[in-house]
């Protein structure tokens, strides 16, 4: 299961490389590139919950084995339109939207597969694990893309990322579950309210949710706007976008491998906010940085800063879960994770037009450095997890 998602997401990393590029270049708009992310994830913020009793009521596995084929035919019409010289930013927008509403059924269905692979102790290590082959592709993916977006163009990072989903439709074919969801007549909405209900009752855990919105809202359009930093304040191409989202993957690679050598689980959320506190610092000076160097390291460290905060949080729900209620909780707190990003896009977009890319950006890490000092010294309950 590890090889096969991470061949697929080195694909997804290429034409994610891809994409931005083609629609910066394609409309010269910061506010459109902020779309297109928006319109990627607004369907997992909106359709996630959905997704997630669907994974506690069917097949894990079939689900996904259903979103990675739509996944892969959405490549595959983006492939084709670029190579037919016919794509406009609306086309992107459309698939972007599809892909999106695939990933709201196939992630809560593979957040709550995985866990049911390992044993309870082994969680932390299995999530920081999962997140390293999701960042390892990070670096790879778009190292590829980068090669292949200059040398053969947009149409071949499209087409290889459609050719990348058929490893993971392997693996899901080949791996067994020791999990089967449990036949019910509960309505879908009552499922629902079932999961959140359970965060709720939780202490601090509805902090930890709030937390995660917050967080990925402040802190996503770092890497949403790496085009626009690339090319209008260093004044470079595709390369300079693509040593960027390369450094920055490989932080996360660094951060997660952090994550997975501590086998220390109490005071887990107390470690994360101390890590934001630094993330805040790390976004506000690549904000200010007019320096190439400089610039690189502060992206790296602030991946390794950005997947230390989220894979700590992640396996703080995941061990509070039960196996038949992993996919509704779990669905609870992806909608918050991943709702901040469409909206984190959105509003940065917004902003930078008025004003600058650099400004935005400072402007965000001072706030999660305020969000951090917030948790840690007002809103407390979320330091017991």
């Amino acid at each position: 299961m590890w090889f096969g998602a991470c061949t697929s997401s080195v694909g997804t990393w290429m034409q994610i490389l891809a994409q931005s590029w083609l629609v910066y270049q394609l409309s010269n708009s910061s506010l459109y590139l902020g779309l297109d992310a928006f319109f990627g994830q607004i369907p997992i913020f909106l359709l996630s919950l959905f997704g997630g009793v669907f994974a506690d009521r069917k097949s894990r596995r079939t689900l996904l084995l259903i979103s990675q084929a739509i996944q892969l035919s959405c490549a595959l019409i983006l492939a084709t339109l670029v190579g037919t010289h016919v794509v406009q930013v609306w086309h992107i927008w459309c698939l972007s939207f599809t892909v999106g509403v695939a990933q709201s059924f196939g992630g809560p269905a593979y957040s709550a597969l995985i866990p049911t692979l390992v044993a309870k102790e082994d969680l932390q290590n299995a999530i920081a694990l999962n997140s390293i082959q999701f960042n390892l592709a990070r670096v790879v993916g778009p190292a590829l893309g980068g090669i292949a977006l200059v040398k053969l163009g947009a149409k071949w990072c499209f087409l290889l990322n459609a050719i990348s989903f058929l490893a993971v439709i392997a693996s899901l074919v080949m791996i067994k579950t020791r999990f089967v969801p449990a036949k019910t007549e509960q309505s879908v909405i009552r499922s629902m309210r079932e999961g959140i209900e359970f965060l709720l009752k939780r202490e601090g855990m509805s902090s930890l949710v709030a937390l995660a919105f917050l967080a990925t809202l402040l802190s996503y359009p770092l890497i949403t706007f790496l085009p626009v930093m690339a090319r209008d304040v260093f004044h470079g191409g595709p390369n300079v976008f693509t040593l960027f989202l390369c450094l920055s993957g490989a932080g996360s690679v660094s951060g997660a491998l952090l994550v997975a050598a501590s086998n220390r689980q109490a005071g887990q959320a107390r470690r994360s906010l101390m890590v934001m506190l630094l993330l805040g610092v790390l976004i506000t000076g690549f904000g200010l940085s007019r320096n190439l160097v400089a610039s690189s390291l502060l992206v790296f460290a602030a991946g390794a800063a950005l997947m230390v905060v989220f894979a700590l949080n992640s396996s703080l729900v995941q061990l509070y879960v039960t196996d038949d209620m992993r996919g509704r909780v779990m669905s609870v707190y992806n909608v918050a994770f991943r709702g901040g990003m469409p909206l984190g896009s959105l509003f940065s977009g917004l902003l930078i037009k008025q004003a600058s890319a650099p400004a935005i950006m400072a402007g965000n890490g001072v706030l999660v450095l305020l969000l951090a000092l917030y948790f840690l010294l007002v809103a407390r309950k979320v330091t017991r997890l």
